[in-house]
């Protein structure tokens, strides 16, 4: 992966009717802060335990007060700056990766590139795990052959945990003779890059996937 900071210009619980304007969150957003799929935010709507409205096109929106409500009810802490700014928390990326100078490229680049994610890495597959409670990432860089637990044991215990199914990962590896593609992605990737990468072919994946996330 080439560590330049360019990227060749990319870079350079019912429906309510709604009967004014509001400052509302998305569905994506409202996962995104409780950490739990988009399934799950809309089991909550279906149920009744969390108010909000659809607009044509079948989207949901979340108006501040009815979020505020549904996370008190439900002992959930309340992060009033999240409330205060009015914006989305920040984007959460973490690297697992035992090559630590590549690591480090990772992270510089994407640090760089996206100023308002948070990126942290971890040097092995145990680690990753652990890290996954504290951190709480919305998507792991995971690298696929990694010491103490590989890659694709990580993908499959992450999407058999209901805590962290909803992280999107996106593998990588130098070894697509071992770890092909449809391998990884049975095994509970989102997406695929073989080693060696450009930081544009990373920005893309990244960029698509946020995308998904967003409902874009």
């Amino acid at each position: 992966m080439n560590a330049r900071k360019d990227r060749k210009g990319k870079m350079s619980g019912t429906p309510q009717a709604k009967t004014a304007l509001e400052p509302t969150f998305s569905s994506t957003e409202v996962a995104r802060y409780c950490r739990v799929s988009g399934v799950q935010v809309h089991r909550w709507i279906k149920d009744g335990k969390l108010k909000c409205y659809r607009y044509p096109g079948g989207r949901y929106k979340i108006s501040k007060a009815n979020f505020r409500e549904f996370l008190v009810s439900n002992d959930i802490p309340v992060i009033e700056e999240f409330f205060a700014a009015g914006t989305d928390i920040k984007l959460r990326i973490l690297i697992g990766e035992d090559d630590l100078d590549f690591a480090k490229i990772l992270h510089q680049n994407l640090q760089e590139n996206y100023p308002d994610f948070e990126v942290e890495a971890v040097n092995d597959g145990y680690e990753v795990l652990m890290k996954l409670g504290e951190f709480r990432p919305d998507l792991l860089i995971l690298d696929i052959k990694m010491p103490k637990i590989n890659g694709l044991e990580v993908c499959q215990r992450m999407k058999s945990n209901d805590y962290y199914g909803s992280i999107k990962i996106l593998a990588i590896t130098g070894n697509a003779k071992t770890y092909p593609r449809e391998l990884v992605l049975e095994s509970g990737a989102d997406e695929y890059l073989i080693k060696p990468f450009t930081s544009d072919d990373l920005f893309c994946q990244v960029d698509k996937i946020v995308a998904k996330m967003a409902g874009i």
